[in-house]
């Protein structure tokens, strides 16, 4: 009931967000329930490669979950808040409420809906208007339904739960407030992912072009309608967009310190040590969503082919893991500017002028771009090229 209380009277855009993530779980569910309506009219390997394919939209809503959950002002620590009963402890199981409450309400918003278009449910309009899809002959196994819908709900607060979990703070302060103080007089330690990542996304490039030059085609097929390609181009691909997410960080942390360098006046000093601040803050979240825009080059590059086209079901599927992956970008950008507020009202205190906040901001984006984009691109047309022989 308290976490009811707390989210009844939260902010519009927090609502907004966890709408989002409600939509996110809808769509998910009713692409996981589409899955199982295909594997009841064929039984076999094809109904097992269309749940994987399953997995990388549930991934992408549990990661957005995740970041809304992490963003949540009602569910940060404060002070006082312990004397009442309302310890980091709790506060993390109200987090993880909060975010099963929503990701249920999008299951059975897409229950309600695969129902409907199934012909289950009458009175409403477009009855029954994708029987024939969805296998409205067969009756529904109440068991698989209802495991199919629990496994958004579920992941994404166990994952909230761990992420989100109290850890012990140093001295009297916790990490969270020496962040809002600002940064200190000493460095930021540098995130250390960076050759993991390049490593992984090295190898991932490997194995696709390795994997391309094979004679054979058989594996899995890409939805759609795309013809078959040998497993190892895919299990490629995912290495290289882990690679991107790993390397995120440790990238973000470098362009921070490229701004710093040659003698930097006070809007690129600022701009740079942000950069370095915050590297494991949007870094992850610029990682992959390059993974995500890689693969989306990728996609339409194979699918301009004449023979293969865009079923609905894979529209809704890359929708759903760009959708997320931009909104958890935009969720990480909005934490980072509430987590600097108070430095910003420092510096405007002490005399600096708004312009060099907004310069540095400018700066700031147009630096990432700078770096991203390239390497984006560079890691499209390296995914892309076995895919499209």
């Amino acid at each position: 009931m308290l976490a009811l209380r707390l989210g009844r009277r939260a902010h519009p855009l927090v609502q907004l967000r966890r709408l989002f993530v409600a939509g996110a779980s809808a769509g998910t569910g009713f692409l996981l329930l589409c899955t199982l309506a295909y594997a009841m009219e064929h039984p076999g390997a094809g109904a097992f490669a269309r749940l994987a394919w399953c997995v990388a939209p549930v991934t992408a809503t549990v990661y957005f979950a995740v970041a809304v959950a992490r963003t949540d002002p009602g569910t940060k620590p404060r002070t006082g808040l312990s004397w009442v009963g309302l310890g980091p402890a709790r506060l993390t199981v109200l987090a993880t409420i909060s975010t099963a409450v929503a990701c249920t309400l999008g299951s059975m918003v897409a229950l309600l809906v695969f129902l409907h278009l199934r012909g289950d449910l009458s009175g409403l309009p477009f009855d029954g208007a994708a029987a024939g899809l969805l296998a409205a002959k067969l009756p529904l196994p109440l068991g698989a339904v209802l495991t199919l819908l629990t496994v958004v709900p579920v992941t994404a607060s166990a994952v909230t739960a761990v992420a989100l979990r109290p850890r012990p703070a140093k001295g009297s302060a916790t990490e969270e407030d020496a962040r809002a103080d600002g940064p200190s007089d000493a460095p930021a330690s540098p995130p250390g992912g960076l050759p993991w990542g390049i490593a992984v996304l090295a190898a991932g490039l490997a194995v696709e072009t390795y994997a391309g030059r094979s004679p054979d085609g058989s594996g899995f097929r890409l939805p759609g309608g795309a013809a078959g390609n040998p497993a190892g181009v895919l299990g490629g691909w995912a290495l290289t967009a882990l690679g991107l997410a790993l390397a995120g960080p440790g990238l973000t942390y470098l362009c921070g310190r490229l701004l710093q360098a040659a003698r930097p006046g006070a809007v690129r000093l600022l701009a740079g040590r942000v950069l370095q601040e915050e590297a494991r803050r949007i870094g992850r979240p610029l990682g992959v969503l390059c993974a995500v825009a890689s693969g989306a080059y990728a996609s339409v590059v194979l699918y301009a082919e004449p023979r293969t086209g865009v079923g609905p079901l894979t529209a809704l599927g890359a929708l759903l893991v760009t959708g997320c992956a931009v909104l958890t970008l935009a969720t990480a950008a909005v934490e980072t500017r509430q987590s600097r507020t108070r430095t910003n009202e420092t510096l405007l205190r002490f005399g600096a002028p708004a312009t060099a906040l907004r310069s540095s901001a400018a700066l700031r984006a147009a630096a990432l771009t700078a770096l991203f984009a390239p390497l984006t691109w560079a890691v499209a047309e390296l995914a892309a090229l076995p895919l499209t022989r």
